[in-house]
């Protein structure tokens, strides 16, 4: 192992924060330049197109904002995503929302050298730990980066481009076949005959919010028990089914909550809006996800998939205060067109083949992924 002379992070890049999102929907426009989230930001990031699907600031709103150059790392300051090693750059200059310490690499650095270290260590061991961890700018600057000469830099950023290319490359044919499902979900209903029975979307079967009702809702004695706890970011990031989970509650934590079961449809109505997964297990989640259990007109894919269709409609009419939100009486007003239930059957089916390749190529990339982190670790052991 190599012992590379290391210095702090305030030396060899400038390390600040963005700004808060603003509220309006006036500060936001198609035209606009990229306004980058913590949603945006997702383990060992996503570089170069990382701003493809951000939110569009007006030029109005971007006048009082923070713009923040490409190349720009971005590291989340709160929550759990300080322990996944959410990391990214920016592929094209942005503004930033509060949320991310963005780190601009100076010519004494590498950037993508520091970018692929940041991806290696555990930041949480430096957060300040509440009930809620949080990463201080003032720690962050302190935190000690290898560096090793340029040249060396250099070489190694090449070694992990060649590695970080084959997982993009699996990620994105695993894209591809989720594009399938909504494919498919046009072909066969979009446009429903008028002999469909319309019928409200609360009328299907229970919708109802979920329950977290103890404060403060981060107690140490409501969680580490045997109830599998989601909330919506898992949600958002499941590609539409939650097959796992990195929180429990305890039989306390179950007591102010509800278990809701397997094959219930999680759809977000808070900072995620209308974003849906089925659970593969039973679980709990607080009252920013609405859960759905269908009753016999409708099958729970189909029900997903029509959702998933409005989800940007229903994401641009939320109201915005502190985030956005939509209520579950809108969801429970919503009307759609229920084709028969074989047809439906039929859907579901189709449904299944697709996600059972999806699973083949997520097992992939976890191998993939896998395999980036072990040389990941060799590299800034000096092993490469």
């Amino acid at each position: 192992m190599r012992r590379w002379p290391t210095r702090p992070l305030s030396q060899i890049a400038v390390v600040s924060a963005g700004d808060p999102a603003p509220q309006t929907k006036d500060d936001f426009a198609p035209d606009g330049e990229p306004f980058v989230r913590m949603q945006d930001v997702g383990r060992y990031g996503h570089t170069d197109n990382l701003t493809e699907t951000a939110d569009r600031i007006s030029a109005p709103a971007a006048l009082n904002l923070k713009r923040f150059p490409k190349g720009s790392i971005l590291v989340p300051k709160s929550g759990a995503s300080i322990r996944l090693n959410h990391r990214a750059i920016l592929g094209v200059d942005a503004f930033v929302v509060s949320h991310l310490a963005v780190i601009i690499p100076k010519a004494v650095i590498n950037g993508r050298f520091l970018y692929y270290w940041l991806c290696s260590v555990d930041l949480s061991k430096v957060a300040h730990e509440t009930d809620f961890p949080s990463l201080r700018l003032m720690d962050l600057q302190r935190v000690e980066v290898p560096c090793p000469p340029l040249s060396e830099q250099e070489r190694i950023v090449r070694i992990l481009n060649e590695a970080d290319q084959l997982r993009r490359l699996r990620a994105e044919a695993g894209r591809h076949t989720a594009d399938l499902v909504p494919a498919l979900f046009h072909e066969m209903f979009g446009n429903p005959p008028k002999t469909w029975p319309v019928a409200k979307f609360g009328d299907l079967g229970t919708l109802d919010r979920g329950r977290s009702k103890h404060r403060p809702r981060g107690e140490a004695n409501l969680f580490g028990g045997p109830y599998p706890f989601i909330q919506t970011g898992d949600i958002a990031n499941s590609g539409g089914c939650v097959e796992a989970y990195t929180q429990t509650y305890s039989e306390l934590g179950l007591s102010q909550s509800k278990l809701w079961p397997e094959r219930t449809l999680c759809i977000t109505i808070a900072a995620n809006i209308a974003k849906c997964a089925v659970l593969s297990f039973p679980a709990c989640f607080p009252d920013s996800v609405v859960g759905f259990i269908p009753n016999e007109l409708i099958i729970v894919e189909f029900a997903q998939s029509w959702l998933e269709t409005l989800q940007t409609k229903l994401e641009d009419e939320a109201p915005q205060a502190a985030q956005k939100n939509i209520n579950l009486q809108t969801l429970r007003n919503l009307e759609l067109r229920v084709p028969p239930v074989e047809l439906q059957r039929t859907f579901a089916a189709r449904v299944a083949e697709i996600r059972a390749m999806g699973a083949e190529q997520a097992a992939s990339r976890r191998r993939l992924d896998d395999l980036f982190q072990s040389i990941l670790h060799r590299a800034f052991q000096g092993e490469l």
